[in-house]
């Protein structure tokens, strides 16, 4: 797999680390980095494609994940992440994220993760909601 680039990604969410995500070897916890990437997308869910977390009658339950990583980020690094679509289904979308520390143009870590649309009240898939949908298509790659 090569490097990804920061051209690579439509939008990007800045992160700052937090002394605690280090861990022993003294650079950001490999775990950490998915928190990196459920923030930047439910950010981006939030802010730009209007989900109610609280109380929407729709949410997003992560069913699939993985992670490849580069170099190391450690606190204090400022670091973004890349977000874009890779596959934008009926009920589903695959994220393509990652993450670059500010200045730099390549990724020290990429990953991916997939989001089911389910009803809150049945656990069900359902159809992307209308507006939800057109954001994650500004993404799509």
């Amino acid at each position: 797999m090569s490097t990804p680039q920061r051209t690579d990604y439509p939008h990007f969410q800045p992160i700052t680390t937090r002394w605690h995500d280090n861990d022993a070897y003294g650079h950001v916890n490999n775990v950490t980095y998915y928190s990196f990437f459920d923030t930047a997308v439910n950010t981006y869910l939030i802010q730009v494609g209007g989900l109610d977390i609280h109380d929407g009658d729709v949410v997003g339950f992560v069913v699939s994940s993985a992670c490849d990583y580069f170099a190391s980020i450690a606190f204090p690094d400022l670091i973004e992440i890349g977000l874009r679509v890779g596959k934008l289904g009926n009920s589903s979308v695959q994220y393509e994220l990652a993450v670059f520390k500010v200045g730099e143009n390549e990724a020290c870590a990429a990953g991916r993760f997939v989001h089911v649309f389910v009803d809150r009240a049945s656990n069900q898939p359902v159809p992307i909601p209308v507006r939800l949908r057109e954001a994650l298509e500004r993404l799509v790659v």
